[in-house]
């Protein structure tokens, strides 16, 4: 915001309160009421209100409270900020940012742990990314807002209390890219937002039995980033795809199919998914038995290890 005077932020309770997770904490008192708008409970005027300051050359970043609540702006989301650049044959730019605090694991209620990042991953003309780490958050957020795109921000809440070192005299990666996270030579992991952290945890313990797990972050949905991962599936012959969201239908499946087309002859077994169930997010008591969690990963891990 230093930087860039057209940057303005905007979403419900983000001023004086902060944000519900204090993300914009101390913005308003630094930037005043004009570059950090508090807005009504309306999430489609928060983005239609984007979509207008876009086109005056503005950089909008909205703040969706939370998962949920972000259906009432889908609407404004798919027809309108994805649609606009190529509607306008490339004269209108639609440099928005949308952060959304995405997944479980932190005790909320009904529409407060929601995946929707399938949704918006399918949409053309979005491009959606995924956070896992403190330096990931600090980078990836700024190359989000800097970019003429529009950049959907999945930023998976129960990791917002992970602290870490930035340092700020290493380049950070492009925005759009996959990375290696841990090494290893018999299985290749794929995971993204929360569920990294998880794939890390597999990873270790699989070692202690002898087995070399190659963890891969994602980090960007759309696009995908499938050279990193394509070369390491190439070389340990065996992938399992992790993330949070219900597995009929999602991500997991696209990244299995497109896996299985460009390395058939490498694979020495099927690629495997762990992920929510296909129900309704449980209530919080059940949450838990939902989520994915590092014995379900093993148990996966240990069926691609059989073949």
């Amino acid at each position: 915001m230093e930087d860039d005077p057209k940057v303005v932020l905007m979403g419900e309770d983000i001023g004086k309160l902060g944000g519900v997770f204090r993300i914009t904490d101390g913005l308003q008192k630094d930037f005043g009421e004009a570059r950090v708008v508090d807005t009504p409970l309306a999430e489609a005027g928060i983005i239609g209100t984007a979509v207008g300051l876009a086109m005056r050359g503005y950089r909008p970043v909205c703040e969706i409270q939370f998962d949920g609540f972000v259906f009432p702006a889908y609407n404004q989301i798919v027809t309108q900020v994805a649609k606009i650049h190529a509607r306008s044959r490339g004269r209108l730019p639609m440099p928005i940012t949308i952060r959304i605090p995405f997944g479980g694991g932190i005790g909320a209620v009904e529409h407060h742990s929601e995946s929707p990042e399938a949704y918006f991953a399918h949409t053309t003309g979005l491009k959606v990314v995924a956070v896992s780490n403190p330096a990931d958050a600090y980078w990836m957020l700024q190359q989000a807002i800097a970019c003429p795109d529009p950049v959907v921000f999945f930023e998976p809440k129960r990791r917002y209390w992970d602290k870490a070192d930035v340092d700020l005299d290493v380049a950070p990666p492009p925005l759009f890219t996959s990375r290696v996270v841990r090494a290893g030579d018999d299985l290749t992991l794929l995971a993204y937002g929360p569920m990294v952290k998880t794939a890390l945890q597999a990873a270790q313990a699989a070692e202690e039995e002898g087995r070399s797990i190659e963890v891969i972050d994602l980090r960007t949905l759309s696009p995908l980033d499938l050279g990193p991962v394509e070369e390491s599936v190439r070389r340990t012959g065996r992938c399992v795809v992790v993330h949070e969201a219900q597995t009929n239908l999602g991500l997991g499946a696209e990244i299995a199919t497109r896996v299985t087309e460009s390395c058939f002859h490498s694979l020495e077994a099927p690629v495997l998914r762990v992920g929510g169930y296909d129900v309704t997010y449980p209530p919080s008591k059940l949450e838990e038995e939902y989520l994915p969690d590092l014995d379900r990963v093993l148990d996966v891990v240990d069926r691609a290890m059989e073949f």
